[in-house]
């Protein structure tokens, strides 16, 4: 697999809109990153009913994505994912923070997601962008031998509260 160049960096990534010719792709690196990844149909719908969907290019390769819903005035961050090539370069960091941005524009007052509490890489990131964590869901996601919990994490965006 080959990865970024050295010339090719981080500030070169583009943030815009998922579309529907994107999810091909998105299912691949959904794949790479996940043991149990969404379906194509959970992105079409994703797409369908207007969450917020977005794609980091990084050159011309797609590096990742990020959905994002919106209702009673909180943000959830559905799902984020980086090609691995692509990891620790500050991708996530970026992305995270331009949807964050977009649920402070539409109003969001709080932003909340899940995380399994195995991925330490991932829970570090959010709690370095101020997420903190506020409940369990018992046997959230699916696991090999079974179900794994999800850390419940939240993040106000109040931006006096920052």
């Amino acid at each position: 697999m080959a990865s970024v160049r050295d010339d090719e960096p981080v500030a070169a990534m583009l943030i815009r809109p998922m579309h529907e010719f994107d999810v091909p792709v998105v299912i691949a690196i959904e794949r790479e990153g996940y043991q149990f990844p969404w379906s194509e149909g959970i992105f079409r719908d994703c797409l369908r009913v207007g969450y917020v969907c977005r794609i980091v290019d990084v050159g011309s390769r797609m590096a990742g994505y990020g959905i994002m819903s919106f209702g009673a005035g909180e943000a959830h961050i559905l799902n984020i994912c980086v090609r691995g090539e692509f990891r620790r370069l500050g991708i996530a960091r970026g992305l995270m923070t331009h949807l964050l941005s977009r649920a402070r524009a539409a109003g969001m007052r709080e932003a909340y997601l899940e995380v399994r509490p195995s991925n330490t890489i991932a829970a570090h990131l959010y709690a370095t962008l101020g997420f903190e964590k506020v409940g369990m869901r018992r046997g959230y996601y699916q696991a090999v031998g079974g179900r794994e919990d999800a850390a419940v994490l939240r993040l106000n965006l109040d931006s006096n509260a920052r």
